[in-house]
């Protein structure tokens, strides 16, 4: 149970400037196909870092691709980060890329939802604090951000702000609840005892 606990979130961050980014440009719907969600690492962003989207986004480094921030296992965006269609893809990409936690002005509701199954914590900040973080970052790459879900906070090179996160979605974070598989094969053994007393389980 303990390993499911998710606590403090720490490490290089990834500036991601732009507001409503949508769940269609984080996760191309022409790689949802797959049966497992095995590689869509691969996949993050892909049409905006290939250059395949037009617009002046494409002539731009994307951040994804930045060198300065390889590595970086928080992502730092700006309003309603993962708006648009419900696909669970998006999170479960950017997790695999790497991200552990997400840190925005705010989140569509489905996004969000999606990112605590998988033990994404998705926190949020104000805009001027979320700009603060943005630029530290930017001007310093290799700063490590620290976020303590129990205390409410998250900081960087002296600079801390207060995190916002709703309660029940904390309280399955921290107490290991979000991982609602982990928990079976945790306790298998109980799971076990009352299945078989289970008539259309055990078959009686």
């Amino acid at each position: 149970m303990d390993a499911l606990r998710i606590t403090h979130v720490e490490g290089t961050a990834l500036p991601m400037r732009g507001e409503d980014v949508d769940t269609d440009r984080i996760m191309p719907a022409r790689f949802l196909r797959a049966v497992t969600f095995e590689g869509l690492e691969q996949h993050v962003f892909e049409d905006e870092r290939s250059g395949s989207v037009a617009g002046d986004r494409a002539k731009e480094q994307h951040p994804f691709d930045n060198p300065q921030y390889a590595g970086a296992s928080i992502l730092l965006v700006n309003r309603n980060f993962g708006c648009g269609s419900s696909r669970e893809h998006a999170p479960q990409g950017l997790r695999r890329w790497g991200i552990r936690a997400v840190v925005g002005e705010s989140f569509s509701e489905i996004f969000f939802g999606n990112s605590v199954m998988i033990g994404l914590p998705c926190v949020t900040v104000s805009p001027d604090e979320l700009h603060e973080l943005m630029e530290r970052v930017e001007e310093r790459p290799s700063a490590v951000l620290r976020i303590d879900l129990t205390a409410g906070t998250c900081e960087i090179d002296g600079f801390t702000c207060a995190i916002g996160l709703p309660a029940a979605a904390r309280d399955a974070l921290v107490t290991g609840a979000w991982d609602t598989t982990g928990l079976l094969l945790a306790r298998y053994e109980e799971v076990n005892a009352v299945a078989a007393t289970l008539p259309y389980v055990a078959g009686f």
